[in-house]
């Protein structure tokens, strides 16, 4: 990869850690959780892609590397999409009635 490329990706995720954090401070504790909630969705289409990842380094031959890199991304999003449902649920546990629990 060349380096100006390189330069631009990196750039763009710290503009995007920044621009998220900007974003997520600003809106009001009611909004954010339809804010997880589309991150969820979006983090389980991340782990249908590294499933799709690693089966195809698996079949691609003898790319052990690949294999294993799609299995961590695999890995790391399934904790990623468990951990937000958790997150949104206890968020949600806050504003149901007391006579309801």
């Amino acid at each position: 990869m060349e380096t100006t490329t390189l330069t631009l990706l990196i750039f763009l995720l710290v503009l995007a850690a920044f621009l998220g954090q900007e974003i997520f401070s600003k809106t009001p504790v009611s909004a954010q959780i339809s804010l997880l909630s589309s991150a969820n969705a979006v983090s389980g289409i991340g782990v249908l892609g590294a499933v799709l990842t690693a089966g195809l380094a698996e079949n691609a031959g003898n790319n052990d590397l690949a294999a294993l890199l799609g299995g961590v991304a695999l890995a790391l999003a399934l904790v990623n999409t468990a951990a937000g449902y958790l997150g949104a649920g206890g968020w949600l546990d806050q504003f149901r009635n007391k006579q309801d629990k």
